[in-house]
């Protein structure tokens, strides 16, 4: 395909309400082949796990998505402008409308959970009065609850505390698109069914595009719209999770025994 009919499919589909679109993409260690012709597009407003073993590649393929990895062949188009393509200062600003929720939460110890908060309008240099930016610190932390914790140091939290502050950092630029990193993982039943609950609150809430690389089933169950699994470095079957579930083929069925 040309550059010229690349550009006006990409055109196309964000026409179509297709925020993210991943054709054919190709990632490789060495000779460990690690994803191999993946294909996934997200609509406007879609919520999307790909659920996928330990070592199947899910990580690789956030990270190829957010430009931290460039990968072998593909296009990993974000509102429509093709990541591996890109420069940094173009990356920078597709980042600033994309959400990150890292699976370590990944707050600084050295900061307040205002600082925390503030951090990315800083680390995107948007320049905002004083008082817009505590009115955003305090609607994000509304938005997960924890309002009291503006002052407090993230040691003073639990593990459910801070990932509902990395969440609330992740909406404070009110992202289009968020990707979760196993948002439940080492989090206890409750609290991970109290994240997973938040995450579509918030996804009803700002009408968001949600990517969530998980192999928690709860979240997988509770928070898609559509599942996609991850196998062999495929797209290897998609649909909603009642779909999947049902689903014959043995290598589908061991994500749901």
């Amino acid at each position: 395909m040309t550059q010229e009919k690349q550009l006006l499919q990409a055109g196309n589909l964000l026409q179509q309400g297709h925020m993210l679109v991943i054709s054919h993409l190709y990632k490789s260690f060495g000779n460990n082949h690690v994803l191999i012709d993946f294909n996934l597009e997200l609509k406007k407003g879609e919520s999307v796990v790909v659920l996928g073993k330990s070592g199947s590649g899910k990580s690789v393929l956030i990270k190829c998505i957010i430009g931290l990895l460039k990968p072998d062949q593909g296009r990993i188009e974000v509102f429509g402008e093709n990541i591996p393509d890109i420069n940094e200062d173009e990356l920078d600003q597709i980042r600033a409308k994309v959400g990150f929720l890292f699976q370590s939460n990944a707050l600084y110890d050295s900061m307040t959970v205002r600082e925390n908060l503030e951090f990315p309008l800083r680390r995107h240099w948007i320049q905002v009065a004083q008082d817009e930016v505590n009115k955003m610190v305090q609607e994000a932390l509304d938005d997960v609850g924890l309002a009291h914790t503006v002052d407090m140091m993230p040691a003073e939290l639990s593990g459910g505390m801070r990932k509902r502050i990395a969440l609330a950092r992740t909406l404070i630029l009110k992202p289009e698109i968020i990707l979760y990193d196993e948002p439940t993982t080492g989090l206890d039943p409750i609290t991970g069914k109290e994240i997973i609950e938040l995450m579509v609150e918030i996804q009803h809430k700002y009408n968001t595009t949600s990517l969530i690389i998980s192999h928690d089933m709860n979240c997988v169950k509770m928070a898609s719209n559509k599942v996609v699994i991850l196998l062999e470095g495929k797209c290897f079957a998609m649909g909603t999770y009642d779909q999947l579930k049902q689903n014959n083929d043995p290598k589908v069925k061991q994500f749901f025994e």
